[in-house]
């Protein structure tokens, strides 16, 4: 038979182990610690470069991204803060400007697409806005999109949504759209239509005529969609949201 271990080897064993918890947790330690200084280096060369950059970050689209980028993989974000230095140096007054002119052109095109506007005719109207100057016409969807998540602070009137592999609409009246209307859009842009009928809801999602209609309906109420009875054998639901971008392809 074999013999069990004594106490003295138990408690041996046990010193042991924590010994070595003792040893990772210390090398642990030090290891943060020396990320910690990295990045604090990394932080500390990302102002000098902002400083020295800081136009061409401003008037240069490509150079504006490679930089947020660089921001982002150290976890800076010098428009989150209206303090300290990011503010001096003013990087985040691009995107106050944009976002000034964006709830302008949403406000000026609301009567129409009802709060809806697709990224796209959102950048060809700023272009047109801005003038012709070629500073003012470097403007990316990335700016865009980081322009609208900052105009969040006025409450849920400013929204993404997200219809396609890199297609957003911008939605610009308070509410937002619930999962059910989200695919509806979706799957009008997916069809390059500007259009969807409850025949194709039911058919292409699989859902019931109650849950089809209940979610046109509720977008028809909100302008976001308009009615065309003309065709001979089923309602169509148009989104005046798209007809730019299905007329364009």
């Amino acid at each position: 038979m074999r013999r069990r271990a004594g106490v003295g080897a138990i408690q041996k064993q046990r010193l042991e182990q924590e010994k070595y918890r003792e040893k990772g947790s210390e090398i642990q330690e030090n290891q943060f610690q020396q990320m910690s200084k990295q990045l604090e280096v990394f932080r500390d060369n990302l102002e000098d470069f902002a400083t020295k950059h800081k136009n061409e970050i401003k008037k240069n689209a490509q150079f504006r991204r490679q930089f947020q980028e660089m921001c982002a993989a150290i976890g800076v974000d010098p428009l989150a803060s209206g303090k300290g230095f990011w503010s001096v140096l003013g990087i985040g007054d691009f995107y106050y400007e944009l976002g000034v002119q964006i709830v302008e052109v949403c406000l000026a095109t609301n009567y129409k697409n009802g709060g809806l506007i697709t990224l796209e005719e959102l950048r060809t109207r700023l272009i047109a806005a801005r003038g012709k100057a070629k500073t003012h016409q470097d403007i990316t969807n990335e700016d865009l999109l980081a322009a609208i998540k900052k105009l969040k602070i006025f409450g849920n009137g400013f929204t993404i949504v997200p219809v396609g592999k890199g297609k957003w609409l911008v939605q610009s009246v308070p509410g937002e759209l619930n999962l059910d209307q989200t695919l509806v859009l979706q799957k009008a842009n997916s069809l390059g239509t500007a259009w969807v009928s409850a025949g194709i809801l039911t058919g292409d999602l699989r859902w019931n005529e109650t849950r089809a209609q209940n979610a046109l309906d509720h977008m028809v109420k909100e302008g976001l969609a308009w009615v065309d009875s003309q065709d001979s054998k089923e309602t169509l639901y148009w989104f005046p949201s798209m007809f730019a971008e299905c007329v364009s392809a």
